[in-house]
């Protein structure tokens, strides 16, 4: 029995998968079990940010996995402290406190506990709890219960009703439609400084600052989903600085990239006053929230040695560079398949006029064109129906963007000629 039967008999077919068994990988580069190399610009989807194996993830790896794996959050884990002020002081750059989960719905759900309890503490004025959040339309935030009620996708949702109350969906960038949806139950905001899932659609500046106006001026929470972009994809440490740099968020939700690979998640909360004495990072107490495994002690050495290396290595500021030098060349190309290039850092997506593809049923064009760069030797990931994205390494070579940028280039071309 092959991995693709193996997978029929055994595994819910939850995900639509490619017909690619992976077997190892190195840097920017992926084999499969035919031995085919592949440039990996999928990276797991914005995960392996120091690309595959790279020596000090996997050192780290081994000498604590050599030392202690596991032990309860009952305890006080050294490894947890030191990634929680790393994140803080080397990364965020706000006072604050920061919990670890597994995942970035995990998170998310976290962040959305924070909002309710200060909703029941700065209550409506008629003494009842706020507890809305509001989200955006395109927006993505998880499959758990939780995060999947927030995410503005009706295709997410689907099937799964009925969802958890207490969310509302405007149009994203759209500073008079997020004002009118404020209510007196409304508690915070909660978006993503790039859609990633949504299209690789960016925040605006005027966007990003009106919705922190609007949240001081309401007592609403400002929180960042920064899951897929955040530590240094977006050409910053933090993804919402690449826009706005002056706003202090009240709680940003983090996981993918800071792992390099290793399962971990997280979310930080502000140390701002909430009142005269209280900080908001206080309301999440002894048994507020929890988690088994989060912050264990193999995780956070993975996680260490993979925001070290980005920080001291200035990843953000290359990731800049990389997407200067993406533009430059895409905007030297002659044909008009591909639109527009989107997004920031190494989190970019190449709109695709669909009129151009060749229609596959069954398949979108970003599903059709994945495909066929597959083929080609480079793995991408659709960014909706029809946006091609991208997320290489950290770490990527011009080289090795030049490289996909032409395997790109002429299948694109390929693909409008048939």
């Amino acid at each position: 029995m092959n991995t693709a039967e193996t997978f029929a008999q055994y595994v819910l077919p939850t995900y639509g998968r490619f017909p690619l068994v992976p077997v190892k990988g190195e840097g920017s580069w992926l084999w499969d079990d035919t031995g085919k190399r592949y440039l990996d610009f999928c990276t797991g989807i914005a995960v392996c940010s120091l690309g595959h194996c790279h020596p000090a993830l996997t050192k780290a790896i081994q000498e604590q996995a050599a030392t202690l794996l596991h032990c309860s959050n009952l305890y006080q884990i050294p490894q947890q402290a030191e990634l929680a002020k790393t994140i803080v002081e080397d990364h965020v750059g706000i006072a604050g406190k920061v919990f670890f989960s597994n995942s970035g719905a995990e998170a998310n759900d976290g962040i959305i506990k924070t909002a309710r309890r200060f909703g029941h503490h700065n209550r409506q004025t008629n003494g009842e709890p706020r507890y809305e959040v509001i989200t955006f339309t395109q927006s993505f935030h998880g499959r758990t219960l939780g995060a999947m009620a927030a995410t503005g996708q009706k295709k997410i949702q689907e099937g799964f009703d009925p969802l958890l109350p207490g969310f509302r969906y405007c149009p994203f960038n759209d500073l008079a439609a997020l004002e009118a949806a404020i209510s007196p139950i409304t508690v915070a905001i909660l978006l993503e400084p790039i859609q990633g899932e949504g299209g690789v659609n960016c925040a605006t500046p005027e966007f990003l600052s009106g919705a922190a106006t609007l949240a001081k001026k309401h007592d609403l929470l400002l929180f960042f989903d920064e899951v897929q972009a955040g530590f240094g994809r977006c050409g910053e440490a933090m993804a919402w600085r690449a826009f706005c740099p002056e706003i202090e968020p009240d709680g940003i939700t983090w996981a993918k990239g800071m792992g390099g690979g290793f399962p971990i998640g997280a979310f930080w909360v502000s140390d701002r006053l909430i009142d005269a004495t209280t900080p908001l990072s206080s309301l999440m107490g002894p048994g507020s929230h929890g988690s088994t495994y989060g912050g264990n002690p193999l995780a956070c050495a993975a996680s260490l040695a993979v925001l070290k290396v980005i920080h001291e290595q200035d990843l953000a500021i290359h990731a800049r560079s990389m997407e200067a030098h993406i533009r430059e060349v895409f905007a030297s190309w002659d044909q008009t398949t591909l639109t527009v290039v989107r997004g920031k850092g190494l989190l970019l997506g190449f709109a695709i006029d669909a009129t151009k593809m060749p229609i596959v049923e069954g398949k979108t064009p970003a599903q059709v064109l994945c495909s066929k760069l597959m083929e080609k030797g480079l793995l991408t990931v659709p960014a909706g129906p029809e946006a091609l994205r991208i997320l290489p390494p950290l770490t990527v070579t011009t080289e090795e963007i030049d490289d996909a940028l032409e395997i790109i280039r002429s299948t694109v071309q390929e693909l409008t000629l048939i």
